[in-house]
């Protein structure tokens, strides 16, 4: 398979690495310094586009893969505004078009246990929840993609919290990420029920950035020969709700 990196930071450094051990080619880098090389000339030659920039260029580059009809897959966070915008585009255009917060493994099967866990928790009102996440001090965006599609579940799961908020909560109805930058760390998510009697926390502790490097390749093998808008569910075949 023939992958261009739209983003060459530690990233897209961990991917080519990750996907030339699995016998993939780099036929294209771009970064900040070749932007001009974005091309559909160019880009036409790779199989599958695997984008990791910054919220500020994601939804453009994503946008450019699929005028170029490149299948692309996005890791970039930040920028859930203008998703469903992109989404729309590759059902219409009849694109390929893959993006999620987190492409571990480990973090997705950690989503799938935080929406089990929200649901139990709604019949038990005694619990408050909050969480924590805590990343290096390069995380442009706060709280972090994960962490996002974290609350987000509990929102959907857990009917007496109606919002999330990146601070302390003032009220019940407030669900609390705090957010933590310090060097060195890939990523910890922390999500914590709370009673008088007891905690329950569960943790995803990333030890590198080899887990999303993998994830982001496992994902470009997935979509390089489908058409539709996918999720990590469909690469690792998750089938719970």
């Amino acid at each position: 398979m023939k992958i261009a990196l739209i983003g060459y930071g530690k990233m897209g450094h961990m991917i080519e690495e990750i996907a030339t051990q699995r016998g993939h080619e780099i036929v294209l880098k771009i970064d900040v310094n070749n932007q001009r090389d974005f091309t559909e000339e160019n880009i036409s030659k790779a199989n599958v586009a695997i984008e990791f920039t910054n919220p500020d260029s994601a939804f453009e580059n994503v946008m450019q893969c699929l005028e170029f009809e490149v299948p692309v897959v996005s890791g970039s966070t930040g920028w859930n505004h203008k998703l469903e915008e992109a989404k729309n585009y590759c059902k219409k255009n009849n694109g390929s078009f893959l993006h999620t917060s987190n492409f571990s493994v480990g973090v997705n099967i950690f989503f799938e246990v935080n929406k089990v866990l929200a649901k139990l928790m709604s019949s038990q009102p005694e619990y408050d929840v909050t969480m924590k996440e805590i990343h290096h001090t390069a995380k442009k965006d706060a709280p972090s993609g994960t962490a996002v599609t974290l609350a987000e579940q509990i929102l959907s799961n857990l009917p007496r919290k109606k919002n999330w908020v990146n601070q302390s909560a003032s009220n019940q109805e407030e669900l609390s990420i705090i957010s933590e930058r310090t060097d060195p760390a890939p990523g910890t998510h922390y999500v914590k029920y709370s009673s008088e009697v007891d905690d329950i926390e569960i943790i995803h502790t990333a030890h590198s950035r080899k887990g999303f490097a993998m994830g982001a390749v496992l994902a470009a093998e997935y979509i390089s020969n489908k058409k539709g808008v996918f999720s990590m569910k469909d690469v690792l075949n998750i089938t719970s709700s």
